[in-house]
């Protein structure tokens, strides 16, 4: 069976008064059916352009598709008329927007911007849209779900906002569900809740999960695979595991020694990443994460490393040493 989601050779570009910003630049990967997938990497590294790109919401002007495929159950997504893509978005694929706080409509009710999903993309009659409203509040963990449905978004906490937009994203039984940065702007504790309400929702509904974060930390335990993003390229994919116990990308392995850990001395320091990503209008042939690297050697000033398996099929890196790391962290396990 093909996959769900197949993303190929996806080129974004913002054209600005300074010149054209190339944010996303050729990449490509797949989400199987009932797959968590995370993209991973610092604010600017193409994460939010990519996931944009999929529903075709780049703004347009200054952002522009120019090359690419993202064939969704058997449907190039770039090829729909306006009319398929809209039944599309919010239909077949749900999206969870970065910003819980503002996501929501302030002048309509939780109940209206929930019923409306369903009458827009399912044809539902209001009563049945009424209903359905409530049984997914109760889904997400609302209680009193009949009397918050007449209530507006102010009256909600950021955590029970995210548990609405979720409940959005699920109205009309997607395939996949897009989550931007689904935790910004929340507690950690709050952060660990929404998490695992994901989790569990996606697994006992069997829908696939784009999850995208700045924190390797955050999809440790949720997902399934996880894309390394830097300078609008993936750097580094692989399952999860593999990831975070044999990274091959000096980039991943910067990411995760940069994160709290529990199993380090409490007073052990982080170990920044030292530098600032490059400015996208600027890149050369080589490597772009070459001036921040300390693996960096002659040949990555010269040209671009492919995406690869360094040793395994389903672990692949774009670096001219992956292997030298892996045998680097074999040494240090």
């Amino acid at each position: 069976m093909p996959p769900l989601l197949e993303v190929k050779d996806l080129h974004t570009e913002f054209r600005t008064g300074a010149g054209v910003v190339p944010a996303v630049d050729g990449i490509s990967y797949t989400v199987e059916r009932g797959e968590t997938v995370a993209i991973v990497g610092e604010s600017g590294s193409g994460k939010t352009a990519g996931a944009l790109s999929i529903l075709r919401l780049i703004p347009d002007p200054p952002g522009l598709i120019t090359r690419g495929q993202m064939l969704f159950d058997g449907r190039d997504l770039l090829r729909l008329s306006d009319e398929e893509l809209r039944q599309v978005r919010g239909g077949d694929i749900g999206m969870i927007f970065q910003e819980p706080m503002t996501s929501l409509n302030p002048v309509l009710t939780i109940g209206r911007q929930i019923t409306e999903t369903l009458e827009q993309h399912r044809g539902t009659d209001r009563a049945a849209a009424h209903q359905r409203a409530i049984e997914l509040l109760r889904l997400v963990g609302i209680s009193d779900p009949l009397r918050r449905l007449k209530q507006y978004p102010h009256q909600f906490s950021g955590g029970m906002r995210q548990r609405i937009m979720i409940a959005i994203a699920l109205a009309c039984d997607p395939k996949l569900i897009i989550a931007d940065e689904p935790t910004t702007a929340l507690d950690v504790t709050i952060q660990a809740q929404i998490l695992e309400l994901m989790k569990q929702l996606t697994r006992r509904l069997n829908v696939a999960l784009i999850i995208i974060t700045h924190n390797l930390g955050i999809v440790a335990r949720y997902a399934n695979r996880v894309n390394v993003m830097y300078a609008g390229r993936i750097v580094e994919s692989g399952p999860a595991g593999k990831i975070y116990h044999e990274p091959r990308h000096p980039y991943t392995r910067a990411l995760l020694r940069s994160v709290p850990r529990l199993d380090r001395p409490r007073r052990a320091r982080l170990d920044p990443i030292e530098g600032q990503p490059p400015d996208l209008m600027r890149l050369d042939d080589g490597c772009a994460f070459r001036p921040r690297c300390q693996y960096a050697i002659g040949l990555c000033g010269s040209r671009r490393p492919a995406l690869e398996p360094a040793v395994e099929a389903d672990h692949l890196a774009a670096c001219f040493r992956a292997t030298e790391l892996l045998a680097e962290n074999g040494r240090a396990a």
